[in-house]
């Protein structure tokens, strides 16, 4: 599963082009999107969730969780007029980061709004990731296919876009593998979010 990805010819693209590009496919007539979630420290400067977070303020965190309840729920209608069916798989490692801790509560507004996302234990995919972790990557119907990129801070920079129809399909294979294998958002939710005591503040230790 996922073996020809390493390999797979690919072009680099930076945050601008890539959403660019991104946007152009995705109005082009594809048939579904897949994103698949493996990284577990990341940065969302800009999003005042994040912020607040970021600085300890988690009760100010929540309260801005569905700061943009109103762009997911556009985000959501457009999809459901041109008929692409969105799904989305978190892989969350264990013991749970403070960033996946704070991105399932902004996760839970999407889920509320319909989206679809399910949530997979990485010591589920031991398995699959004898070598290498899975790839963080978005599933453009079988027309492209991205691989997000960060900068060594954990920033958004950008993506390594791959073209070549049989990768892509081979990806989405392995996609709906793990997808079987995922659990329902909202009972991990419960079970495994919802009980934890607020996290540090990320610049705490570092960024």
């Amino acid at each position: 599963m996922f073996d020809s990805f390493p390999s797979g010819a690919s072009e680099r693209m930076d945050r601008p082009t890539y959403h660019a590009d991104f946007s152009r496919v995705y109005n082009s007539g594809i048939d579904f999107l897949n994103k698949l979630e493996r990284g577990q420290h990341f940065k969302e400067r800009g999003f005042a969730s994040w912020e607040a977070f970021a600085v300890g303020d988690w009760s100010r965190a929540l309260s801005l969780a569905d700061e943009k309840r109103e762009d997911y729920a556009l985000e959501m209608q457009k999809a459901a007029q041109l008929g692409i069916p969105h799904r989305r798989l978190r892989v969350v490692e264990f013991p749970i980061t403070p960033y996946v801790q704070w991105e399932f509560f902004v996760l839970r507004v999407r889920v509320d709004l319909g989206d679809d996302i399910k949530v997979l234990d990485a010591r589920k995919i031991s398995d699959i990731e004898k070598d290498r972790p899975v790839p963080e990557v978005v599933i453009l119907g079988d027309v492209a296919m991205y691989e997000v990129v960060y900068d060594d801070d954990g920033n958004a920079a950008g993506a390594r876009r791959f073209s070549e129809r049989e990768l892509i399909r081979e990806t989405s294979r392995g996609f709906d593998a793990m997808y079987e294998r995922g659990e329902d958002f909202h009972d991990f939710f419960e079970r495994e979010i919802a009980p934890l005591p607020p996290p540090p503040a990320v610049r705490r230790w570092g960024g």
